[in-house]
């Protein structure tokens, strides 16, 4: 059995989400800090581990003073709660370029098992010969099963802030080599 480790590359890869905003809206923001890693037996995807620390305090809506909330104990406490986890459990295989990922999310202390549906991009080599594998992977969570309960009541109804938060995860990972691997 050889044991395959890829490394997510960051600069080339992204965390987006969006929430309803006063209903009508939808505000978009990313994480610009995190790291990851595929580990895959003898390259074989459908028994690969995936595991993701997120920075909490690197989100970004784009506005100051919103991120600022979010990362305040109203939202993501991200002095109590620096990071945002995932570690998979399982991964089913649902075709050829489709796989579905389960695993653990662990947002403001607060544990959830969550299923990624992953579209798997293939493979190519860089200019400099490292081989590079693409992955999408889209999931929608409730916030406030991850304890972000804050809101605020609208006057002609509905809340400021959506529950559902949808997810988008764009990937591209590097294969290391057998000495970095190890």
């Amino acid at each position: 059995m050889a044991l395959e480790k890829w490394e997510i590359d960051s600069s080339h890869s992204g965390i987006h989400f969006s929430v309803r905003h006063m209903v009508v809206a939808k505000v978009r923001g990313n994480f610009a800090r995190w790291v990851g890693s595929v580990l895959a037996e003898d390259g074989d995807l459908s028994r690969a581990q995936v595991n993701v620390v997120i920075d909490a305090s690197s989100i970004d809506t784009g506005v100051a003073e919103r991120d600022a909330h979010l990362k305040s104990p109203d939202f993501l406490d991200v002095l109590g709660f620096p990071e945002i986890t995932f570690k998979s459990k399982r991964v089913d295989k649902q075709g050829d370029e489709m796989l579905r990922v389960s695993g653990d999310l662990t947002i403001r202390g607060v544990t959830r098992e969550v299923v990624l549906d992953v579209e798997y991009a293939g493979r190519t080599k860089d200019p400099w010969g490292n081989e590079r594998a693409g992955f999408t992977a889209k999931t929608a969570i409730e916030r406030s099963d991850f304890g972000l309960t804050w809101n605020q009541v609208l006057e002609a109804g509905g809340v400021m802030v959506g529950d559902r938060l949808s997810i988008e995860i764009e990937v591209e990972a590097v294969k290391q080599s057998a000495e970095k691997a190890a």
